[in-house]
């Protein structure tokens, strides 16, 4: 049996990179699956790839109107949700000085009250379902140390994970978080970065980058009822970077 099978799944930044990856894998395994993004054309293409078992809308994760309207479209679509993967976020390497008031207050928006928004949306259609899954993509950063806002924020992913896990335990739901390291998305690996990342890639233990799939795997156990006894915890896929 599919591993997701009769499960409804929303997944934002769902266009590309990891979240694609993510998408395929949930529609593989059975599940019907949300994709959300602000970039249509890609994540409708990925849509029409997937077929019947999935469907793309346009949404502005930082919006509390647009989490009601996506929420309402995936009960309408295919019923209540049973797994929420809050995957959208930006990145910056900025340092404090050269960041202003206004992209910080940008990447806080998008990478950590997008996630109180999704899920404050979310746990009222789980609660119909019975109970659910909410997976947080936080990052390495929400472990170590890193760029100034980035850090921050999935540091805060971190702790919202954990606040959510105790109040929602006693509805069936449960909430994680995944921290990865470097992962080969386009985010990550692009012509102005692609050197960069290659020579940090030698001093990973494991000595190369994850591929989007191998967060994938740990998203889809999550979201799975094999995680069953999970809830409130850090799941870390760095090959070995904070090991260190």
């Amino acid at each position: 049996m599919a591993r997701l099978e009769g499960k409804v799944a929303i997944i934002t930044g769902a266009a590309q990179g990891m979240g694609a990856a993510h998408a395929r894998r949930f529609v593989a395994e059975g599940a019907k699956v949300v994709l959300t993004d602000v970039k249509e054309a890609e994540g409708s293409a990925l849509a029409s790839e997937l077929g019947e078992n999935a469907l793309f809308i346009k949404h502005n994760v930082t919006s509390a109107a647009d989490w009601a309207a996506v929420i309402g479209r995936a009960e309408e679509a295919f019923g209540p949700v049973h797994v929420l993967v809050n995957n959208a976020g930006i990145t910056t390497a900025k340092s404090i000085l050269e960041t202003s008031e206004e992209e910080y207050r940008r990447i806080v928006d998008i990478n950590q009250v997008s996630v109180f928004l999704g899920m404050k949306a979310v746990i009222p259609s789980m609660q119909k379902a019975g109970g659910g899954s909410i997976v947080n993509i936080s990052s390495i950063n929400g472990i170590v140390g890193g760029a100034v806002g980035y850090t921050d924020t999935k540091f805060a992913v971190r702790g919202m994970t954990k606040a959510a896990a105790l109040e929602c335990s006693h509805y069936g739901i449960r909430v994680n978080s995944v921290h990865p390291g470097v992962i080969a998305t386009p985010m990550v690996v692009q012509e102005d970065t692609k050197a960069a990342v290659e020579e940090f890639a030698k001093h990973i233990p494991l000595k190369r980058v994850a591929q989007p799939e191998e967060v994938s795997n740990i998203v889809l156990y999550l979201a799975s009822d094999e995680s069953s006894y999970s809830t409130g915890a850090e799941f870390i896929v760095d090959g070995g970077i904070t090991a260190m």
